[in-house]
């Protein structure tokens, strides 16, 4: 099994800078794609970073240029770093593995960011 466990979220002003952990236990991590998603007050979970067993990285133009995905395997976590962080990226941030089976399974408590202007 799987379980999730998302830190380091807060309240930052517009253009602030903040890093997101995620432990992970119970699952295979360093075989595993990891991604973090965001679900903004009544708005659907969306992806705003992905991560392969390689270290490739994706991230949609929203975030793209300003947020960093990276991973540790030794300590079985994954690090999202957002920087010029502005109003609009105000959301719930979780990280999950990015695959169907483990999306529509498993979920964390998530971490709050919120950012002022």
């Amino acid at each position: 099994q799987v379980q999730l466990v998302e830190s380091g979220g807060g309240l930052v002003q517009a253009g602030g800078s903040l890093r997101l952990s995620c432990a992970a236990s119970g699952s295979n991590f360093s075989r595993d794609a990891m991604g973090w998603y965001r679900q903004p007050l009544g708005k659907q979970r969306e992806l705003v970073a992905r991560i392969t067993s390689g270290g490739s990285t994706n991230y949609p133009d929203s975030v793209k240029g300003r947020f960093t995905i990276s991973r540790d395997n030794a300590k079985n976590t994954v690090y999202l770093q957002m920087n010029s962080l502005q109003p609009e990226d105000t959301a719930v941030y979780y990280c999950n593995v990015p695959s169907s089976f483990y999306l529509r399974s498993y979920w964390g408590q998530g971490t709050q960011v919120t950012v002022s202007s």
